[in-house]
């Protein structure tokens, strides 16, 4: 029988994957449409693994009822971000669905001077720009099964009316493009637990040592 292990899909971003190996990689990126789980799958990979940490983005989305400021996001205004983007303290900035999200480059670095290796979980458009500064970086993008279930997870979220929805599907489709040509690893969140593992094999094998 074929290991699930093998739906993790490995596009050819990255030719020389031994090389890859054989570096001690420090920053990886991870991906997915809006309501795939990449949250949470991320949150279930840190308190996994050892010396492994979440980078905590900056947005000027409001915040919903169930998120925790300083936790899920560092929720501030637009005239704090405005200030963060004059001041070049943020790693990557996008604008998405009229939200500005960005990550602290501060805080990353603090992370890789120790030693550690830290996860962004950003979008298609930061992550990008975060492959430049750390062209090393392993890109890890998350993958729906259908785009029919997508949907029903960004509907029982509620966190934003039909039209917004309907816009983020559509930014969905446009990612999962991209993500082919630009991530070396596709996983399929169909199980949660497996796909945390699964997501967990790919950072061990390429971290290194696991200090």
């Amino acid at each position: 029988m074929t290991s699930r292990i093998a739906r993790i899909f490995h596009t050819t971003y990255n030719e020389n994957v031994n090389e890859q190996r054989d570096k001690k990689v420090r920053v990886v990126i991870v991906s997915g449409p809006s309501g795939v789980g990449k949250s949470t799958i991320c949150k279930e990979v840190v308190k996994r693994l050892n010396n492994v940490y979440l980078s905590v983005s900056v947005t000027t989305r409001p915040k919903s009822e169930a998120e925790v400021d300083g936790q899920d996001y560092w929720f501030i205004s637009g005239e704090q971000f405005q200030e963060r983007i004059n001041n070049g303290s943020l790693l990557e900035y996008a604008e998405v669905f009229g939200n500005l999200y960005g990550t602290p480059k501060d805080k990353v670095d603090e992370v890789l001077q120790a030693g550690k290796t830290i996860i962004l979980e950003i979008d298609v458009q930061g992550a990008k720009k975060a492959k430049v500064v750390y062209p090393d970086a392993v890109m890890i993008f998350i993958l729906p099964t259908t785009h029919r279930e997508l949907t029903e997870r960004m509907s029982y979220r509620g966190r934003e009316d039909a039209e917004m929805a309907e816009e983020r599907l559509e930014g969905a489709d446009s990612e999962i493009a991209a993500a082919w040509q630009y991530y070396q690893h596709m996983v399929i969140n169909d199980d949660l637990q497996q796909a945390v593992n699964e997501v967990a094999q790919v950072i061990e094998q390429n971290i290194g040592d696991k200090g």
